[in-house]
């Protein structure tokens, strides 16, 4: 394979799932771990990308607030933030993460919306923090540096003392038959203790990353009650995850 073909299926993987470890490029490109390290050299040079340790990571997803930084699927994620609004209903109380879409759904509340938010994300806060009529609370501990979430024993703790009415996660991987799954095992059990505080829960996912699944299980599909995509809900892409515990929006 030619190291422009590498490139781009590497920027896939990335923009995909926002992180990315170099044994699994190895094992996905078929090539040795040098040529990997090689390669994402070259991209982190050029600024696509940032080196993290054992992989690299999409430059939106840890600093989304640099404008510099292309948002992946930007408007197949406003367009599943716009869908999201529908579920958010006056004096709701809400919990989410972060991640790239969950942003533009934070940008996009109306302004007579009266709505508490919880949320382990500092940037989701402070975008939040610009609507007058939403109570922002930060779930606060030891701050993941490549997803810029909050995760540890302290965040779960906290978590366990409150009970919401939706939470609203963003997907790094979401199949029918593996579920919600992540690569990161603090961010999965920060993930886990999320849905455990939620009446219900929401997955927010662009279709690409429908039928793809990480090495760590969040949790089975059916302890998700919407999937929200860009996509219609009758599109074929979607019959897998036609069942009654499951909306499609």
């Amino acid at each position: 394979m030619r190291k422009e073909e590498r490139h781009k299926l590497i920027m896939r993987e990335i923009n995909l799932h926002n992180k990315v470890l170099s044994t699994d490029l190895s094992n996905l490109l078929n090539i040795s771990d040098d040529t990997v390290r090689r390669d994402l050299k070259e991209l982190a040079e050029t600024g696509k990308l940032l080196k993290v340790h054992g992989g690299a990571a999409s430059k939106s997803f840890v600093a989304p607030f640099n404008t510099q930084n292309e948002v992946y699927a930007l408007n197949e994620k406003k367009k599943i933030a716009e869908k999201t609004l529908k579920l958010i209903k006056n004096e709701m109380v809400i919990l989410t993460e972060g991640g790239t879409t969950i942003l533009e759904l934070a940008k996009m509340i109306p302004e007579n919306l009266k709505v508490t938010f919880f949320t382990i994300s500092p940037q989701v806060a402070i975008t939040l923090s610009d609507h007058s009529n939403l109570e922002v609370i930060t779930i606060g501990g030891k701050l993941n540096k490549n997803a810029n979430l909050h995760v540890g024993a302290s965040v779960i703790n906290q978590l366990v003392d409150i009970k919401v009415d939706l939470c609203l996660l963003g997907a790094n991987a979401f199949s029918a038959e593996e579920g919600l799954t992540d690569m990161d095992w603090d961010i999965v059990q920060v993930k886990k203790a999320i849905i455990r505080a939620s009446k219900k829960a929401a997955v927010l996912s662009i279709s690409e990353k429908l039928n793809t699944a990480q090495r760590i299980r969040i949790c089975d599909a059916n302890h998700i009650n919407y999937l929200i995509t860009e996509l219609p809900p009758e599109h074929p892409l979607l019959a897998n995850y036609r069942h009654d515990y499951l909306k499609l929006l």
